[in-house]
């Protein structure tokens, strides 16, 4: 099979594979290359697949979609974050989550002044209509 695996900005995996296991909404599952046609959506976690040389590799994953179609197979996810070593994985996505924290801080503190700017002169406006 060959594994695809995009995320909004790039590809993050494009390459042939034995087999593929992730989770879905309803637990976990697994594709070997004679699978039917697939459709899933998965939640939050961990895919992880065999290479052609069968060495196990791991993705942590947001949520997205699996289509296998054929011998290809299509994830797209809004965040992907590939490891081989467990706890390395581990520790690079909390350095990642760390970072999309301060980010969504950061958006929500522009969001905010963005409203109180709006409210501010809306206000003004309506005290010079009167």
């Amino acid at each position: 099979m060959k594994l695809k695996l995009l995320t909004p900005t790039k590809v993050i995996i494009d390459q042939p594979v034995t087999k593929i296991i992730a989770e879905g909404e309803h637990g976990h599952f697994c594709l070997l290359p004679q699978h039917i046609d697939f459709l899933a959506a998965l939640v939050p976690g961990l895919l992880s697949f065999e290479d052609e040389e069968k060495n196990e590799q791991f993705v942590a994953v947001d949520e997205g979609v699996l289509v296998k179609r054929g011998d290809e197979v299509l994830v797209s996810t809004r965040q992907a974050t590939p490891g081989t070593n467990l706890e390395q994985l581990r520790d690079k996505v909390r350095e990642e989550f760390a970072t999309l924290d301060e980010a969504e801080l950061a958006a929500h503190a522009a969001t905010a002044k963005l409203e109180a700017s709006f409210l501010r002169s809306y206000l003004e406006f309506t005290e010079e209509s009167q």
